[in-house]
């Protein structure tokens, strides 16, 4: 069913009490030749079905507890992040491609899904470490997962599985294979996993991040003759539940400043204005399971200050929201990471198709040409509360509000206190929620010819072509985004004089923000009052590549390999549009500053090309030494190359109405040069194996993505990386058998990087602060200490301050600004004797300061990654039962570049055990399980939130402890 043993070549087959004590063998097609995983020079982890299974690796993700420096989380959005001696796909965007190819019988796939689908009837896994391309179809500086599965075997067999265990979990699996005659043969496999909720949705009282998954897999197999071979392969994986995309939501809450200079702030609305929400606290103190200030929100501010709509009894001024509030004040959450209080528990939809067609033909007998054919069709959608919390009463009741004559003026916003969104519903409290989507299809198509000469020389030359399309959608919606448009930006005065809506439609010829007035699951994808993310790319890339392999003696063998690759990537940009409108005629709008009131637009495509030569040298050397059975040791030197991408498109504001500041549109590709040297040995008489790799990387432009403006940043940095690996199994007596692996692992960002962060825009510099900007301006800023305090003091008093506080962020023509170049309405050079232009005075365009990265640490790169498991097995008579136990463990990383306390991920470790009762004359094998023995929930990644959202804190965790009892019978 799956698989486990140790790393190198990992297999598991039963014993017999009178079989030798040696370490089994794999044969793998690394090299696209089959060899044993001892004779192929390259950092290679491969297991079988076996191996699998014993460990109870089930899928992708566990994979990281067989292999030496790997490392896996989930993502934020629809991918994960699988890397490879520090080196994985930070990068966030449509057209990014992964750093570690992920491959289905050697079709890479760009799109898949590694995280989520279980093996199902699985040859083996193979895990290549370092760039690979001169024989892979796709170019990939970290390296290669190839999953490989069994295909027709002219011969009957099957089996069936049955599991039971903890979380009601139902699991089954079963294979039959068909033979059709000497030359055609079936097999088809299915698998499904069903499973209630691993976490508890506390405010909805539910169980959430359950799992039904469905596999299924056929594939058929002819010779018609000997020279002449075909397969054909479809794969489909189906996932509908609960599962939680991330995990907990976590936050110091920043309350702001109340001394800013020699200015004392004495209103709650200026110290919210001066908070960015959370602060960079570590993500294990106790302050973490706090909330972010909510009072900081650009909409609570906005409807704080500026909506007023009408008077209370006692004739004060009434807003929707109370200036000054904090709609999140006094929650604070659960410390376990498995409880959640949201208002919307999580969807998930998952499906994914592989077809896949592969010919081979023996031109001569020294001649084969090799075709494979694939199809991949790949569509996910994700919707969950984008908040993990919820927040407290935040709406006044539109019902008791008075006009200037004390008279009653009731509306319709928030009748009760109650809003009713068009997506999420009627709510007293702030709600929000999100959508990941992704829709993608990808074509390969590969020719390869390979020798298979008797003589000193051999070859295997290819091309490949790759066209992949893409559009990946991001949502999110809140409350508090339609009530804006709705009341404030499409607000009509009713006939009591109280405040209502219209239409933004054909009717209405003045500025308006079109509202979608469908539910959540039914939206047109055209409204303002929601975020969204549109991002559409074609990936179109094509390589000629080969290897050549010289015997120079008997001994020594050079292998040389050289790969040219043209890629095309052409991406359409679609500007986000949150509370954007516009004129029907069309002109720009001057209240909002958008230039379409529905809809999304495209701007021109963004079009790059990239040519790479890539390549590897290696000599390997077979020396015959007295105290081994058998030695391989190899040096390498390669060259590896990812392709660049285009930062999402950010919001379509005009810059006449508010200024912006700038981002770069695109991002560069990488390169690495990887040095490698290592040794695979086989020593007495078979009992042990121990393989050990010693690299070194020189790292150019990597890829790693922070979320500015409400869009993914990807930002290049160049760095170094050094490390060793060791790989060994030991097999001692025919019952016993023991193994592990070892990874050392040094990071080093190059000196002189820089990158704002966005958790600590001033660096420490004491003569600047940060802000809140504007609410149409999606990021913080910072802005000189002595001006912030001179508004402080101004005798204009705080309720001025709250417009030219965020006017030291950006000007609006509307809103204010100190630059006397943008024409506003409220000119406050005026006022308060200064002028200031954020976009040429303060450092970066007012962003912040970089800081300075030299010498940190790659994210996601623990020091150390070790592994050791031990089985031993009786033999009883017609039965064998074993007894197996994995402990694994990573040193502390951090999971962004700053390698500030907030980002330090604490190290963790993880055990498993199991036990196997096997009779294999009868085909028949009961096993027993627990998966996480101590129900340990370290954080094993986190990501950043935006600013506007108060730079809140996704974690990802493991599984909970899990145990169940399966039961196989093969025949």
């Amino acid at each position: 069913m799956m698989a486990g043993a140790p790393a190198l070549a990992q297999t598991a087959t039963s014993p017999t009490q009178t079989s030798p004590a040696v370490v089994d063998d794999i044969v793998v097609t690394a090299q696209k030749r089959e060899q044993s995983v001892q004779d192929v020079p390259i950092a290679v982890t491969a297991l079988s079905s076996e191996a699998l299974e014993s460990r109870q690796i089930e899928g992708g993700s566990e994979l990281l507890r067989a292999v030496p420096n790997v490392t896996f989380s989930k993502a934020n959005f629809s991918m994960y992040n699988f890397s490879i001696r520090g080196i994985g796909t930070k990068a966030v965007s449509a057209s990014s491609d992964p750093a570690v190819a992920v491959s289905f019988n050697n079709t890479p796939l760009i799109r898949n899904r590694l995280f989520e689908q279980e093996y199902l009837d699985v040859d083996r896994v193979e895990v290549l470490r370092g760039p690979q391309g001169t024989l892979y179809g796709r170019n990939a500086t970290g390296g290669v997962v190839n999953m490989f599965p069994k295909l027709p075997v002219f011969r009957s067999e099957g089996f069936a599985t049955g599991e039971l265990g903890n979380y009601d979990s139902r699991r089954g699996q079963a294979m039959l294979n068909i033979p059709v005659g000497e030359t055609f043969a079936m097999r088809g496999a299915f698998g499904f996993t069903q499973r209630d909720g691993f976490d508890y949705n506390s405010f909805n009282d539910t169980h959430v991040n359950d799992r039904d998954l469905f596999t299924t897999r056929l594939s058929a197999r002819w010779e018609p003759n000997a020279r002449f071979r075909a397969n054909a392969i479809w794969e489909h994986f189906k996932e509908d539940d609960q599962r939680s995309r991330t995990g907990k939501q976590l936050c110091t809450t920043d309350p702001g400043p109340t001394q800013v200079g020699s200015a004392t702030i004495t209103t709650p609305y200026t110290q919210d204005q001066l908070s960015q929400g959370c602060l960079p606290g570590s993500l294990y103190s106790d302050a973490a399971y706090g909330a972010p200030n909510g009072g900081s929100f650009g909409p609570v501010r906005f409807l704080g200050a500026a909506a007023t709509i009408g008077r209370d009894e006692n004739f004060n001024s009434v807003n929707l929201i109370p200036l000054g509030f904090d709609p999140y004040e006094g929650i604070v959450q659960s410390k376990n990471l498995r409880e959640i209080a949201t208002s919307y528990d999580p969807v998930f939809r998952a499906k994914n198709d592989v077809f896949q067609v592969n010919l081979e033909f023996d031109l001569n007998e020294k001649l084969t040409l090799y075709s494979q054919t694939a199809y991949a069709k790949d569509d996910y959608y994700a919707s969950q509360d984008y908040a993990r919390y919820v927040s407290n009463p935040a709406f006044v009741d539109s019902n008791k509000v008075y006009d200037d004559f004390g008279e009653l003026m009731p509306s319709p916003m928030t009748p009760g206190g109650i809003y009713t969104d068009p997506q999420l519903g009627p709510s007293d409290r702030i709600l929000s929620a999100d959508i990941s989507r992704s829709d993608n299809r990808q074509w390969y198509q590969e020719f390869r010819l390979q020798s298979d000469n008797d003589g000193r020389f051999n070859f295997s030359v290819g091309a490949n072509y790759l066209d992949f399309k893409s559009q990946d959608d991001y949502f999110v919606f809140n409350n508090l985004f339609s009530l804006i448009a709705e009341y404030v930006y499409n607000f009509t005065f009713l006939p009591n004089g109280g405040t209502g809506t219209q239409p933004c439609d054909d009717s209405l010829l003045t500025e308006c923000v079109y509202v979608d007035p469908n539910p959540l699951g039914q939206i047109n994808e055209e409204g303002h009052n929601y975020f969204r993310s549109k991002n559409v790319i074609h990936t179109r890339s094509w390589a000629v590549f080969g290897e050549g392999y010289w015997d120079l003696s008997p001994t020594l063998r050079l292998t040389t390999g050289l790969r040219y690759t043209e890629d095309r990537k052409d991406t359409t940009p679609y500007p986000s549009q949150l509370l954007l409108g516009a004129n029907l005629t069309g002109s720009p709008a001057t209240v909002t500053g958008g230039y379409v009131r529905r809809g999304y637009y495209a701007l021109p495509d963004i079009k790059q090309k990239w040519e790479a030569v890539t390549g590897r040298l290696v000599l390997d050397w077979t020396p015959d030494l007295s105290f081994t059975d058998d030695t391989l040791i190899y040096a390498s030197l390669s060259r590896g190359y990812k392709g660049g991408g285009t930062n999402p498109p950010r919001l379509d504001l005009n810059p006449t109405v508010v200024q912006y500041q700038p981002l770069a549109s695109t991002f560069e590709p990488e390169y690495v040069n990887a040095f490698e040297i290592g040794t695979k040995n086989t020593l007495l008489d078979g009992k042990l194996r121990l393989n050990g790799t010693a690299f070194y990387y020189d790292y150019k432009d990597y890829q790693v993505s922070q979320i500015v403006d409400r869009i993914s940043l990807n930002e290049n940095f160049d760095a170094r990386i050094w490390g060793l690996e060791f790989e060994t199994i030991y097999k001692p007596t025919p019952n016993f058998q023991i193994d592990a692996n070892f990874g050392y692992l040094k990071t080093r960002i190059a000196d002189g990087e820089g990158s704002i962060d966005v958790m600590n825009r001033t660096q420490g510099n004491e003569d600047w602060i940060t802000l809140r900007p504007w609410i149409q301006v999606p990021s913080n800023c910072i802005a000189p200490k002595n001006l912030a305090e001179q508004i402080l003091n101004s005798p204009f008093g705080p309720e001025f301050a709250v417009f030219s506080l965020s006017a030291l962020c950006a000007g609006s023509s509307r809103a204010g600004t100190f630059n006397p170049a943008l024409s506003s309405s409220l000119p406050f050079w005026q006022f308060y004797g200064f002028t200031y232009d954020p976009l040429t005075q303060a450092p970066n365009g007012g962003r912040g300061f970089d800081a300075d990265l030299s010498g940190n640490e790659l994210p996601n790169s623990p020091n150390w990654t070790a592994n050791i498991g031990a089985q031993y097995t009786w033999f009883l008579g017609d039965w064998d039962l074993t007894v197996r136990g994995d402990y694994y463990r990573q040193a502390e990383s951090y999971f962004r570049v700053y390698n500030t306390e907030y980002d330090r991920l604490r190290g963790w470790d993880n055990l498993n055990l199991s036990v196997k009762l096997e009779d294999t004359r009868r085909g028949l094998t009961v096993q027993a399980y627990v998966k996480n023995v101590f129900d340990d929930a370290p954080i094993v990644d986190a990501f950043t939130n935006s600013d506007d959202t108060g730079l809140t804190t996704n974690v990802f965790t493991l599984d909970p402890r899990l145990f169940a009892v399966r039961l196989t019978k093969s025949f």
